[in-house]
């Protein structure tokens, strides 16, 4: 990958490796401090841990206060903070539909998803699944796609934590950037096998704090410049975009012929459906000790989440009007993944002040804790259910104890983590927050048919289940395999090969409409019944939270 920070490629920008000592020291010593912080919230929460329930969900001890903060915390990864604003530099109004696509998706989950699920399921999402199916094909299906959404997810933070390192210390070998790749994925496996929910969550809290204040911070630096005037700011990107006008229109993005149109409409689908199916996210609400905690929660998040993405037109369209965003600049090298840090450094007092290092330095720190709290939250999700799932109730039967549970899902952190470090390496030129539109397709295409039908219809049975998880989940990712995204074009996975059939960047618009379609066949097509008897127990369940502790355990 070419080097972020290429001498010209944003003027005055020096690359920190080249830059004064002590600015190096200062990023250096950020980051160091983010790393012991979180390490040592890890190790605190990990002295808590003793149960199944403390390591899956915190022991279900924090408030909705709290868990809104972590889910927060959880949510706005570095999609978020470098994808979306480095999108909307690069494409101004298509860009910006992400950060709208994200924020209305909270509204799925908040009235469809949080408090149900929270009420019939116990710490994985095939909990709840399992409560009226046949235990074994639906917590392998589930836990299936449980691993595979997670590492999409993955692949993202990893891409984002290559692009920071590389900015900051000027890194222009790919192999060193490699080097952090792995690093982060370790780190993230030491957060995961040692602090478990407790200290994942925490971690996210703290984070979640530092990425608020950061964003107000670059925001209020920003419109200062334009007088607090966003028609200012607006035409100010406009002219210095270079692209007039149609930086503010649709089309620069998607929408150019009848493809991009039906693309664009693929990716809100999957922005907007696909929340409410992310075991990450789903998972957090098992953490909180009712379902009143669960909604304030999801209120909370929406109230943080509002202002974060409300704030990513100012980090976005200032990056547009204060940096180069041409064809050869930083931004555009990055895909966009750097304009957030680059703008602070600007805004700060430009490259080579005391402020804009400080600046730089600060930004990029906390995207780092960003990164580190959102894959600890990934690796814990997808290790949880490969134990909980498919180690205790599929292989071992049920017949297994806590400790060796607890034990199998450590090593499945390591062997997950493992995966995602190798695949993320060569996703390096990737927009970071696509590869979580990516995430977000699957799970609204495997995940979110099942959970909706479980909980709303009677005669949903086992093979509708399987059909509508393995479905949704074997098209979508088929379709990305064979779409533009890794073969076939000049930004793809794969340069030098084009196997690309598929001609949409974002599968959401066939694979979401299967996932369901194939839940309804599969239901009529089976025979078994046995569900129906479940049904009205789990509508209690969902509605009221009576006896939602022990929905798992039948």
């Amino acid at each position: 990958m070419n080097s972020l920070l290429t001498p010209g490629l944003v003027p005055g920008l020096i690359p920190l490796a080249d830059a004064e000592p002590g600015n190096q020291a200062l990023t250096i010593s950020l980051f160091t401090a983010v790393v012991a912080v979180t390490l040592y919230i890890t190790w605190w929460a990990s002295r808590q841990n003793k149960t199944a329930a403390d390591y899956y969900a915190g022991g279900r001890s924090f408030s909705g206060a709290q868990n809104g903060l972590a889910v927060a915390g959880d949510y706005m990864s570095a999609a978020s903070f470098l994808g979306i604003s480095g999108q909307i530099a690069l494409y101004g109004y298509d860009g910006f539909l992400y950060s709208i696509g994200f924020l209305v998706a909270w509204l799925v989950a908040l009235l469809l998803v949080a408090e149900l699920l929270r009420n019939s399921g116990r710490f994985t999402m095939a909990d709840q699944l399992a409560f009226r199916m046949k235990q074994r094909p639906v917590r392998t299906a589930a836990a299936t796609s449980t691993i595979v959404v997670s590492i999409f997810y993955l692949l993202a933070q990893m891409v984002g934590a290559g692009s920071l390192v590389g900015l900051l210390l000027g890194v222009t070998d790919s192999t060193v950037k490699a080097g952090v790749i792995v690093l982060v994925g370790a780190l993230m496996i030491v957060y995961v096998t040692i602090g478990g929910m407790r200290g994942t969550t925490w971690v996210q809290i703290v984070k979640a704090v530092l990425l608020m204040t950061g964003t107000v911070l670059i925001t209020f630096l920003v419109l200062l410049k334009f007088d607090f005037n966003l028609s200012k700011l607006l035409g100010a990107a406009a002219d210095n975009s270079g692209k007039g006008d149609a930086f503010l229109q649709p089309g620069l993005l998607y929408g150019k012929d009848l493809v991009g149109q039906i693309d664009f409409l693929s990716l809100g689908l999957a922005l907007v459906l696909g929340t409410a199916g992310l075991p990450h996210i789903l998972i957090r609400f098992y953490t909180v000790p009712d379902s009143r905690s669960a909604r304030r929660s999801v209120q909370w998040a929406i109230g943080l989440i509002g202002a974060f993405y409300l704030m990513t037109l100012a980090l976005g369209f200032g990056a547009a009007a204060l940096l180069d965003t041409g064809k050869d600049s930083a931004v555009a090298v990055s895909k966009g993944n750097v304009a957030s840090p680059l703008l602070a450094e600007v805004v700060g007092g430009g490259a080579g002040s005391t402020g804009g290092a400080i600046l730089l330095a600060l930004i990029a720190a906390v995207a780092f804790a960003t990164i580190l709290a959102v894959v600890a939250g990934l690796t814990l999700a997808s290790a949880s259910s490969f134990a909980h799932d498919l180690y205790a109730n599929v292989l071992a039967k049920g017949r297994v104890t806590e400790k060796d549970e607890l034990r199998v899902a450590r090593f499945a952190a390591i062997g997950i983590g493992a995966v995602a470090i190798g695949l993320a390496i060569p996703a390096q030129k990737l927009n970071i927050a696509f590869l979580v539109a990516l995430a977000f397709a699957v799970a609204a295409s495997a995940n979110l048919p099942a959970l909706l039908f479980n909980l709303f219809w009677k005669r949903f049975n086992t093979t509708g289940a399987t059909w509508s998880i393995y479905g949704g989940l074997t098209s979508a990712v088929v379709l990305v395999i064979f779409s533009p995204v890794v073969s076939g074009s000049p930004t793809s996975m794969i340069t030098g090969a084009d196997f690309s059939w598929f001609p949409l960047s974002n599968p959401g618009i066939v694979s979401i409409p299967l996932g369901f379609l194939l839940g309804v066949v599969g239901t009529l097509v089976g025979k078994d019944r046995s569900s129906e008897d479940r049904y009205q127990e789990l509508s209690v369940r969902a509605l009221t939270g009576a006896g939602a502790e022990g929905a798992a355990k039948h």
